[in-house]
């Protein structure tokens, strides 16, 4: 009976003592004691685009929290900034121009970003809204069907950039995306005509 109990005894010290000396891996931790190294940064952005056939600039911007060096999740947002006319007048024979935004969650790896030069890849997930405006209004005028005919729709836009370590805490950031739209109901305007690749320049500020 000792024998069996100074076995049980031995068998339980061997157990603690290696516990105490195997790490558990965990997904937001490197191996051994490193702890998650947390930075965080925004990327005030222009893209550059085709919409129906006509040039089109949107301005936005996106950022959040950065995991180690690598993986940021985050959100952000963008908005048609420049006159698009739709092709067909409206009851008063007067053009209407596109109004177009969207926002939503985003998520980016950075390959290798202690490097002058590295990559970067991510996506951005969410909805939006489009719409029929006139170009020009009075502010006095208060007309609330100065923006009609909306609709909403959901987006999904992966993208990939060069990036630039300029200093410290700024980067520069060209890169290309895709914009699939899905959901819009707009007369004059359809999924396709929204959905398009962009070019875009952005420059991203942050602790890293």
């Amino acid at each position: 009976m000792k024998k069996v109990l100074l076995a049980l005894l031995l068998m339980i010290t061997v157990q603690q003592a290696w516990a105490q000396t195997t790490q558990t891996e965990t997904l937001f931790s490197a191996k051994g004691n490193k702890k998650t190294k947390v930075g965080a940064y925004g990327v005030p952005a222009a893209k550059f685009t085709s919409i129906d056939g006509n040039f089109g600039v949107l301005t936005g911007a996106y950022g959040g929290v950065l995991l180690n060096n690598k993986i940021m999740l985050g959100a952000g947002a963008y908005s048609l900034v420049n006159n698009i006319a739709f092709k067909d007048l409206n009851a008063n024979g007067q053009k209407e121009y596109l109004n177009l935004w969207y926002t939503g969650l985003v998520a980016e790896y950075m390959h290798n970003s202690n490097k002058l030069i590295h990559w970067t890849v991510g996506t951005l997930i969410g909805g939006g809204g489009v719409s029929r405006r006139e170009k020009h209004r009075d502010f006095n005028d208060n007309d609330h069907d100065y923006t009609r005919d909306g609709s909403g729709f959901f987006v999904a836009e992966p993208f990939a950039n060069l990036e630039v370590n300029l200093i410290k805490n700024l980067r520069l950031d060209v890169g290309a995306s895709y914009r699939f739209i899905s959901g819009t109901s707009t007369t004059g305007i359809t999924d396709s005509k929204l959905s398009n690749p962009a070019v875009h320049v952005g420059l991203k500020a942050g602790v890293f």
